[in-house]
């Protein structure tokens, strides 16, 4: 199965979080992060990053609050383990990260971010290098499958990081 499900990106934004690839719950609703077990919607809220909880559907709105959703395999459906090599791509990502110069990019989840550097020795938190004058950072995912490694402090690292350059 493919698909394009449609990114909530824009200019100027706080944060835009990179997934791998829509799940299926996803693509059958055509919303991010829209599965059952997914953790991210209210681990925006609970972090502080969103002033409520949005429903998946919402998901257009989220750049009204600085945030904005992508995924490294944007036409790909399925869970990290089912994708090919050929379902990535990294030149897309580097693109809008250019186009949008978000203050922060995240991935939501290490392989979305290996893809991108090509590297599995990546560590979750703020990486030292940045893209431009973007800064990146790898945290946990919070699909349901990943819940093993579940641990929402990087997220609220993230958010305590995007709180302090709002203010500057």
């Amino acid at each position: 199965m493919s698909l394009n499900l449609e990114d909530a990106v824009g200019p100027g934004l706080d944060v835009i979080f990179c997934g791998t690839a829509a799940g299926n719950v996803s693509a059958r609703v055509g919303a991010p992060y829209a599965g059952p077990g997914n953790r991210f919607w209210p681990t925006l809220y609970s972090t502080g990053l969103m002033p409520r909880l949005l429903h998946p559907l919402e998901f257009r709105l989220a750049p009204a609050f600085g945030i904005g959703i992508t995924n490294i395999a944007p036409h790909a459906v399925g869970m990290d383990h089912t994708l090919r090599r050929e379902d990535f791509d990294p030149r897309f990502i580097a693109q809008l990260i250019e186009t949008h110069a978000p203050r922060a990019f995240a991935f939501n989840g290490k392989r979305a971010a290996q893809e991108l550097y090509r590297r599995l020795d990546l560590p979750y938190g703020q990486q030292p290098e940045r893209i431009g004058a973007t800064a990146i950072f790898v945290l946990p995912s919070t699909s349901g499958a990943a819940v093993r490694y579940w641990d929402e402090s990087y997220w609220q690292q993230l958010a305590d990081w995007v709180k302090g350059a709002r203010s500057e």
